[in-house]
């Protein structure tokens, strides 16, 4: 009995351990809650939460972590009776002002809760600067200020839904169903912002694409079809080749870039030869 009730304890504790993990996750997306049907997530977190779709295949290793939350909004939010702002002071978010410009960039972080923090992120439409020669940085969305980036506007179309309650692991005290950018927005906006990316960024984000592509391995011709309905049509044609093409200008051969993405993962054996091969085959079997 008493080792029962060591491993019932051990558990507990377990569980007690991701519940804190998950809490400024959770508090974020409570606050966000009456926009959660304009909002999509984006980044990490989308991408952790792909997980618990029906079509994702179980994985034997972690998801990658961030302690980011990154949410794309479109550049028109329907107004409500508080503000996006506001309602992220209340739930307990501070701003921090990243920047001089006007308005600042800004990371909201959940006091008391380590480095975890949300950003926000709009489509950058049209040049890149202002009237005046300014360049734009970012904008005013919804009471909250959304940094404006290029290709946002692939992460917003066609996102899929994802429920989260406390039977898979997350504590809310009731369903929240939240909007998650679709695996192949996730794949091409990775592909894109590529030549921008530093050599870290741009190591992780060949792993967040070898990492999506094995959690659908087994609904590959179902992310084809999404790709060639409701994205490809809505790329310029160079940027719709450049998304096609990247299967071989990316993972044509083992370059520094694969190497060290498999210096970060953590928990799993991973050959620069295997990321490549699985890279290359699976966004031949999507983007084509």
């Amino acid at each position: 009995m008493a080792e029962d009730s060591g491993a019932g304890s051990s558990r507990e504790e377990e569980t007690l351990k991701e519940d804190a993990e998950l809490e400024p996750f959770v508090r974020l997306i409570e606050a966000l809650e009456p926009w959660l049907e304009q909002v999509v997530l984006i980044g990490g977190w989308a991408h952790r939460l792909y997980r618990l779709d029906p079509r994702a295949q179980t994985l034997t290793y972690p998801a990658l972590t961030t302690l980011d939350s990154d949410i794309a909004v479109p550049l028109k939010i329907e107004a409500k009776e508080t503000s996006i702002r506001d309602r992220l002071l209340a739930a307990g978010f501070r701003e921090e002002f990243v920047g001089e410009d006007r308005p600042p960039a800004t990371h909201y972080h959940l006091v008391g809760q380590g480095g975890f923090y949300a950003e926000f992120v709009s489509p950058l439409v049209g040049s890149e600067y202002g009237r005046k020669g300014e360049r734009k940085v970012s904008r005013e969305v919804g009471g909250i200020s959304s940094q404006q980036l290029r290709y946002i506007e692939i992460l917003l179309l066609a996102p899929w839904h994802i429920s989260l309650n406390k039977t898979n692991g997350y504590p809310f005290k009731s369903t929240k169903h939240v909007r998650v950018a679709n695996p192949v927005s996730f794949l091409s906006q990775k592909i894109l912002i590529q030549d921008v990316r530093d050599r870290k960024d741009r190591a992780k984000d060949i792993l967040y694409i070898h990492d999506t592509i094995e959690i659908f391995a087994g609904h590959l011709a179902e992310l084809r079809e999404l790709f060639a309905k409701e994205l490809r049509p809505k790329l310029q044609a160079k940027k719709a080749r450049e998304v096609s093409n990247a299967a071989d200008a990316l993972f044509g051969h083992v370059d520094d870039t694969v190497r060290d993405a498999v210096q970060m993962v953590v928990g799993r054996k991973l050959s620069p030869e295997a990321l490549t091969e699985t890279c290359r085959a699976g966004l031949k079997a999507i983007l084509l």
